[in-house]
């Protein structure tokens, strides 16, 4: 793990075990990272969409799942979507000094995805891709909406994901997992003109 760099800044790591008769996870993330991602979820198009939010967002993520693929990949999918979501919420702290709001446009080929986030102490989310194929190799591409939903609840943000062009469904994917990367590492960066202060009016998120 590194450390940030950003005046005023603390370690910003977390690591989070979630075991249930579905799945048996364990997820550690450094915000403050360099994009380095070890990930074994055994769906091999969701690694590579983890591998796009540690890449882009420039979070260091080290995720394994264990999960009952026998059935399907929706549990599998999900839970790591929630287990991201409490390490993130672990690691942020009180968010004194974040940016709070990112939002990000992000193109591939004929695809365009908008995704804005705000770290707002309330979930929520909008989601809105038209996905033209159900599967995208072995990943149900349904499952998106799930794994957001997850991080949404227990990350308490708020997120919106809209899917603007696109025919090809794993650009379509692609391009959304790599606008939520650099939506939330906007929104997370800590600003210097605001070290220690809650980006709040209310004094709390």
């Amino acid at each position: 793990m590194t450390t940030p760099t950003t005046p005023g800044s603390t370690d910003r790591i977390a690591t989070v075990s979630r075991n249930t008769a579905e799945t048996k996870i364990t997820v550690s993330v450094n915000l403050d990272g360099t994009g380095k991602a070890k990930l074994s979820t055994g769906i091999g198009f969701f690694d590579h969409m983890l591998d796009q939010i540690a890449r882009h967002g420039l979070i260091d993520l080290d995720i394994h799942c264990e999960g009952d693929l026998h059935i399907d990949g929706h549990h599998t999918v999900e839970d790591v979507g929630i287990t991201l979501g409490q390490a993130v919420a672990k690691a942020i702290g009180d968010k004194k000094g974040i940016r709070r709001y990112g939002h990000a446009y992000v193109p591939l080929d004929e695809a365009l995805s908008r995704v804005v986030i705000d770290f707002s102490g309330r979930p929520g989310l909008e989601m809105h891709v038209p996905f033209t194929s159900g599967m995208i190799g072995t990943f149900d591409s349904q499952l998106t909406y799930e794994f957001f939903q997850g991080f949404v609840n227990h990350a308490f943000v708020t997120l919106h994901i809209d899917n603007l062009k696109g025919v090809n469904a794993h650009h379509q994917c692609e391009t959304v997992f790599k606008a939520f990367a650099r939506a939330m590492r906007g929104a997370l960066e800590l600003d210097p003109r605001s070290v220690g202060v809650i980006p709040s009016t209310k004094g709390s998120l």
